[in-house]
């Protein structure tokens, strides 16, 4: 039986090479994702690492980079730390990053996912990607996303 996947489509008016970096920077990340920031040298093998902006002591997703075409193509595996050498609790995200018509068309697919990952990632998900998409074609983020959500630790 194949796990399930959760797909997400957002155009942003930016160019591929600037949805690429916001993917990645740290600076960029803290504004979009709850003061999160993805850290990786993100070369092909590398480890990455999504964690508290201001204490990186607390990791929230560990994985590999499983593929990093710049700008179009970043797949990483994806697990909770406690979690990482257990395969069925290792999911994978992949993100596609396509010109189309002047916009930039952002797909990402997270799949491998256990039922109760899905249920989290399905309202993650589209906050981030919303914000992100906001924060790339006006300079400021959802202010819901510039601070800890109250779940987290």
């Amino acid at each position: 039986m194949s796990k399930p996947e959760f797909v997400y489509v957002i155009y942003i008016q930016a160019p591929c090479e600037k949805v690429w970096d916001a993917l990645i920077d740290p600076e960029m990340t803290k504004d979009y994702w709850s003061r999160h920031r993805n850290r990786s040298d993100w070369s092909l093998g590398a480890s990455w690492r999504h964690e508290d902006y201001d204490d990186p002591s607390q990791v929230h997703v560990v994985g590999t980079v499983l593929e990093s075409e710049r700008p179009h193509r970043l797949v990483l595996s994806w697990a909770p730390p406690e979690h990482a050498d257990d395969p069925d609790k290792v999911s994978r995200v992949t993100f596609t990053i396509e010109d189309e018509f002047g916009s930039t068309k952002l797909t990402v697919v997270h799949d491998d996912l256990d039922p109760e990952s899905l249920r989290d990632i399905s309202s993650g998900w589209p906050v981030v990607l919303s914000s992100l998409k906001t924060m790339l074609e006006t300079g400021a983020s959802l202010p819901m996303t510039r601070r800890r959500w109250k779940n987290e630790n």
